[in-house]
């Protein structure tokens, strides 16, 4: 069963946050607690708490370095570039390249998910450096995201997601702040260059605001843009379960980060897109792949209409039913895989009937049907693949197994 996750960035988004949120979810403690006791890193503890945010009840995941380790990630007279301690500039800093922190990762005991997407946001990372940089990835050494905190808090914000089976993310924008801060390399505008560069290669919308401070750390950025599945929201859902994850930053609006699982509603009578484009100098078999392409991405619908365009040439005209969080996706598929240079779209809405699926044993064995309610009455449908199916088992014709399963069924 699917888990959709949306996340409100109201305040921005780091790791200790999103860790925090999940876990206040009912991500499992001690599912968390083994993997980070299985990462072969040291100068660090972590402690789960609850702190009043607003004068609301947060959940607060917090990584306890040791004095060699600390960065002063919340001091924020050093963060603003403020202080007169000169010392706290010098304290040591893990610096690790991405070859070392994936070696670390695949040596913690986490499920092949979790460690995938923990490799993912690091690479994003990665990325974003190298670019900032203006180095290849392999030259990038790591600072503030390859310390230990950040490697604590991506891991787990990793693990706490597979615990809890999401599936899709919806992340709408980040809220960030103005001014500046310091980091590895001095002071730097907010966002800092690396925000910037995820968000820009990621396609993640920044809300930008009046308020002094950072909220969008680098590594919050790396996984909003790993685990984001869509920046849309459903037109009608319910809320399954809020948590709220804690921030260590005191700016002038509350520091926590909202974590909602919904599950969508869908109306008797709803909103769809159509995209609509018309493609020549394109074979009917690249047509049909991208039709398939379509159909396993989630369209609704798919197909082809012959036309003539202009010069009397010969083409086709594509027709692809979807949802609205769909578009972005299908129209990337299409540019991707056919010829086209533009696509039209169009909401539109739908009446749609009540219908379920339903699984039956029958003579010929298990037949999935589809049964919609119009009205008073109902019209059953066996589906294809499920007669398909008893076609090649018993050597039958379709007609005649589509009849027989469904004369069995009334």
């Amino acid at each position: 069963m699917s888990k959709t996750l949306y996340l409100e960035c109201y305040s921005g988004i780091s790791g200790d946050m999103v860790v925090g949120a999940l876990l206040d979810l009912g991500a499992d403690q001690q599912v968390l607690q083994k993997a980070l006791d299985s990462l072969p890193v040291s100068g660090f503890q972590t402690k789960i708490s609850r702190v009043l945010k607003a004068g609301l009840d947060v959940c607060d995941f917090a990584v306890c370095l040791d004095a060699l380790h600390e960065n002063h990630d919340h001091d924020m007279e050093y963060l603003h570039g403020h202080s007169h301690n000169q010392e706290v500039s010098h304290h040591h800093h893990e610096h690790r390249g991405l070859p070392e922190i994936l070696s670390i990762i695949d040596r913690c005991e986490v499920t092949p998910a979790a460690g995938a997407t923990a490799k993912k946001i690091f690479r994003i990372l990665a990325d974003a450096e190298a670019k900032a940089h203006g180095l290849p990835v392999e030259q990038v050494h790591f600072h503030e995201v390859g310390a230990v905190d950040s490697i604590v808090d991506i891991v787990a914000a990793a693990v706490c997601l597979d615990n809890l089976g999401i599936t899709q993310v919806l992340i709408p924008e980040l809220t960030e702040g103005c001014g500046t801060i310091r980091c590895q390399h001095g002071i730097l505008p907010v966002p800092v260059p690396a925000v910037m560069n995820i968000a820009a290669a990621y396609g993640l919308k920044l809300h930008l605001t009046d308020s002094q401070g950072e909220f969008v750390t680098p590594t919050g950025a790396a996984i909003a843009a790993a685990i984001r599945t869509s920046d849309r929201l459903p037109k009608h859902f319910t809320i399954e379960k809020t948590g709220l994850g804690a921030g260590k930053r005191n700016y002038d609006r509350p520091g926590f980060l909202r974590a909602i699982l919904i599950r969508e509603e869908q109306a008797q009578a709803d909103i769809i897109w159509k995209l609509e484009t018309n493609i020549d100098d394109c074979s009917g078999e690249i047509m049909g792949l991208t039709m398939e392409f379509l159909l396993k991405a989630g369209a609704k619908d798919v197909h082809y209409t012959p036309v003539f365009m202009k010069k009397n040439r010969p083409a086709y005209q594509l027709n692809v039913i979807c949802s609205a969080e769909d578009v972005e996706k299908m129209e990337q598929i299409i540019f991707e895989n056919t010829t086209t240079i533009g696509i039209r779209r169009m909401e539109m809405s739908r009446t749609v009937l009540k219908r379920e699926l339903k699984t039956c044993m029958t003579s010929l064995g298990e037949v999935r049907y589809k049964i919609c309610e119009a009205g008073a009455s109902q019209k059953i449908y066996p589906e294809y693949e499920s007669v398909a199916e008893v076609c090649r088992k018993y050597r039958l014709s379709y007609e005649e197994a589509y009849q027989k399963v469904l004369n069995e069924y009334h």
